[in-house]
């Protein structure tokens, strides 16, 4: 995967916190964006079901209006208040398309950097619906904008 998208924010909150209401309120700060809806019957309340004592399993959900659940991927890795690294698929994704997420947590004297990576868009096509057409560096623009978004809505979120 080399294609990415890096954003990131400064947040008042030690990185415990702001891993915990990443993960446990992403339905309460996830901004929704038509141009990146993970399924057609989008949007729905995004959550994380976390991996088990074990670390096995976890995936981040998308659970939609009609009761349906889709997956967008599973959790590859889950260290709280440092690490998180899950899949990323929309309904659309064919077997060879695979994008991952990672979101790490750095403090900074009282503060905490939240840095999002998104990679692997070079898997998706420019022809594809999930691209709509954009060749890769305009595209990843618009994701780059998408995900600034989302976490200009989370530090909203911590700052109250």
């Amino acid at each position: 995967m080399t294609s990415r998208v890096v954003v990131s924010l400064r947040v008042a909150a030690s990185p415990e916190r702001a891993f915990a209401v990443f993960t446990e309120e992403i339905g309460e700060w996830w901004v929704h964006d038509p141009m990146f809806r993970l399924t057609p019957r989008s949007p729905g309340e995004m959550a994380f079901e976390p991996p088990d004592a074990n670390g096995k399993g976890g995936r981040l959900i998308e659970r939609l209006p009609t009761g349906k659940v889709f997956e967008v991927g599973q959790v590859r890795a889950w260290t709280p208040g440092e690490r998180l690294v899950v899949g990323w698929r929309q309904a659309s994704f064919g077997p060879e398309h695979a994008t991952e997420v990672e979101v790490s947590f750095e403090p900074v004297g009282d503060e905490t950097r939240i840095t999002v990576e998104h990679r692997g868009w070079d898997s998706v096509p420019q022809d594809h619906v999930a691209r709509h057409t954009f060749p890769l560096p305009l595209f990843l623009q618009h994701q780059g904008a998408n995900w600034r978004a989302g976490l200009a809505a989370l530090g909203g979120r911590l700052a109250k």
